[in-house]
């Protein structure tokens, strides 16, 4: 990342505006042109250094229900565990992990009878254990690069 790549990430951190043309009223506070704006979080994203660009939801005041959750998966059927946990629409974020609970997703409900549910699915279909942990305490870690 250079100077401006820090520059965008850390100053969208702060929000994006709800308006007609957002990009273009951030490339006019960063002194840069909607598409310049646009092409860099592109780069940013295929390049991976942004894994995600879009709003966050949150999940409990919108009368929704959230977990953390984990499983232990056989290397030899990660891939397939994969394809199976990530075809529910309310997983998001899955990361494999160097640790005997390797993969770990969000489960993400929009009411909390749901989220249950899904648990129980997950495990039918994959014939895995779901840890759920759910948050006890939520913090706010902001990422602000020296630019």
């Amino acid at each position: 990342m250079d100077e401006l790549d820090k520059q965008i990430v850390n100053h969208l951190q702060d929000g994006f505006p709800v308006c007609e043309s957002p990009y273009q009223v951030v490339a006019d506070q960063l002194g840069l042109t909607e598409i310049d704006l646009i092409e860099r979080i592109k780069a940013l994203l295929d390049s991976g250094i942004l894994t995600r660009f879009g709003p966050l939801y949150h999940a409990e005041q919108m009368g929704g229900a959230l977990t953390l959750a984990a499983v232990k998966v056989p290397q030899q059927q990660f891939e397939q565990i994969t394809k199976i946990i990530n075809a529910f629409p309310e997983v998001a974020h899955n990361y494999q992990r160097n640790h005997a609970l390797n993969m770990w997703f969000v489960i993400a409900t929009d009411v909390p009878d749901r989220l249950p549910e899904v648990i129980i699915e997950i495990e039918q279909q994959t014939g895995l254990f779901v840890y759920n942990m759910p948050k006890i305490n939520e913090y706010f870690v902001g990422l602000k690069l020296k630019a």
